[in-house]
């Protein structure tokens, strides 16, 4: 065997592989692995993966949304999922599944598209964060391109005494975003 070749362990379930490093097998949770099992039990389903992230110890967290919305039996069922996938008696880790949370930056397509007509906050790269709602998303290859975000706002016009409500639509390329947040309502 080759030092640090990518094998997959006999009696071990597929998310595990090992490397040989003198004649040591080190087991190692595959973060690709695990994106790819959380995909495959979610497909067909209103659920969707953000995000996994595997973090030494075998730290594994995933973060799950969902087109209606995120409810703890869908977390739990991942969770269990992905769980008895793995044999406690070979390796030890642990697991995190849960919601994005509202307050953190949209990742995937899929999110974008489930808040169009929804408000956001944008903040470019260059320039200052712009709150609207989320007009459109245009899409190649399932990333993202561009959105347009619908802004309103009382502005002053020239030969009037009063303010008026202004409606402008401003286009971002996705290469020109540094995050796009939900705008949290209690009203």
């Amino acid at each position: 065997m080759e030092i640090g070749k990518r094998i997959i362990c006999e009696g071990h379930k597929p998310p595990f592989y090992a490397l040989n490093f003198s004649e040591i097998l080190i087991e190692v949770i595959d973060t690709k692995t695990i994106r790819k099992m959380s995909e495959d039990f979610l497909k067909g389903t209103p659920g969707f993966v953000v995000d996994v992230h595997v973090a030494a110890g075998n730290v594994i967290r995933v973060s799950l949304d969902n087109d209606n919305r995120t409810s703890i039996e869908d977390c739990m069922a991942l969770s269990r999922h992905i769980e008895g996938s793995f044999d406690r008696d070979e390796e030890d880790f642990s697991l995190d599944v849960g919601s994005p949370g509202l307050d953190q930056p949209l990742k995937v397509l899929r999110q974008y598209k489930k808040l169009i007509g929804k408000q956001v906050m944008v903040l470019p790269k260059i320039g200052k964060k712009i709150e609207g709602e989320l007009m459109s998303i245009e899409d190649s290859e399932g990333e993202m391109v561009s959105l347009v975000l619908k802004t309103r706002e009382k502005k002053r016009i020239e030969g009037r005494k009063a303010k008026q409500w202004v409606e402008e639509d401003h286009t971002f390329n996705a290469s020109d975003i540094e995050w796009t947040k939900v705008i949290i309502s209690f009203k």
